[in-house]
């Protein structure tokens, strides 16, 4: 389903597994090429040591370049099925404040996975994030293996994140 980015905005910034974990979209910018978060530290994710808790940081990471490259491949026409196929992150520095990420996907990240769609019918590729803090020092960094696929004829399309 194509959206705008506003909409799209304001439905992540009320999805229970986000709002709950103080994870808030803060923008879409570029026809889907960017995406900004912020990760507020609040009583509802922070651990033990005081620090927000690793599993909110990994969660908050999870949906958006998948989302990303959904909106910008439909917008090519194409029908996909795209997901987060898998993921791994280190722990750089604890976040005792707020975090935030900003992830863009370039021409050539666009162009790499149509020509595979075009070509082999999926596309598998990792592409790294970097969270940080309110000071911009480096918090964690993230790579989410995200996997796009031609929706076969006669398959019913639906969005699977």
């Amino acid at each position: 389903m194509i959206i705008s980015q506003n909409t799209l905005k304001w439905v992540m910034r009320f999805y229970p597994p986000l709002f709950f974990q103080r994870i808030w979209v803060q923008k879409f910018e570029n026809e889907f090429r960017s995406c900004t978060v912020k990760l507020s530290k609040s009583f509802l994710n922070k651990n033990y040591n005081g620090s927000i808790f690793g599993g909110t940081i990994y969660a908050a990471t999870d949906p958006f370049y998948a989302l990303l490259f959904d909106q910008l491949m439909q917008r090519r026409g194409f029908k996909v099925r795209v997901w987060l196929k898998s993921a791994s992150i280190q722990y750089l520095k604890p976040g005792r404040s707020t975090l935030y990420f900003t992830i863009t996907v370039t021409d050539e990240m666009l162009n790499e996975a149509e020509h595979a769609l075009k070509t082999v019918g999926k596309f598998v590729k990792a592409y790294p994030m970097e969270i940080t803090n309110k000071n911009g020092e480096l918090c964690a960094t993230v790579m989410n293996e995200v996997y796009i696929r031609n929706l076969h004829q006669g398959e019913t399309p639906r969005v699977a994140y």
